[in-house]
């Protein structure tokens, strides 16, 4: 069991930053692949960015822009979100399954957050 709260959250012009934090229970955190998923309004929740072990995977819309890291002794993973758009708004989640072949669908994950609210103004 694992469980997951995310922050960092807010309202941010296009073209600014923000970073997410993903904070994690359990002693096993180094041992769980976690990604960050979005859903906007009236859209299915997508895949934005994953980390298993040491390697790191990102969606198209993302890349070059958003920086996914982890830091297992914090049990903490982080989502750093650069030149930020109108269309990154979304409500992002943090999710966890433990350790296997990389995965990058909702219904892969076992673990969900809450959720934070990003909202980008043009």
């Amino acid at each position: 069991q694992v469980q997951l709260v995310e922050s960092g959250g807010g309202l941010v012009q296009a073209g600014g930053s923000l970073r997410l934090s993903c904070a994690a229970s359990g002693r096993t955190f180094g041992s769980y692949d976690i990604a960050w998923f979005r859903q906007a309004p009236g859209k299915e929740r997508e895949f934005v960015a994953g980390t298993i072990s040491w390697s790191r995977h990102y969606a198209d819309s993302v890349k070059g822009r958003f920086t996914i890291s982890r830091d297992n002794a914090k049990n903490t993973v982080y989502l750093q979100m650069n030149s930020l758009k109108s269309e990154d708004t979304a409500v992002y989640y943090c999710a966890a399954r433990v350790s296997r072949t990389w995965a990058n669908t909702p219904s892969s994950y076992d673990y969900w957050g809450q959720g934070t609210q990003v909202t980008v103004s043009s």
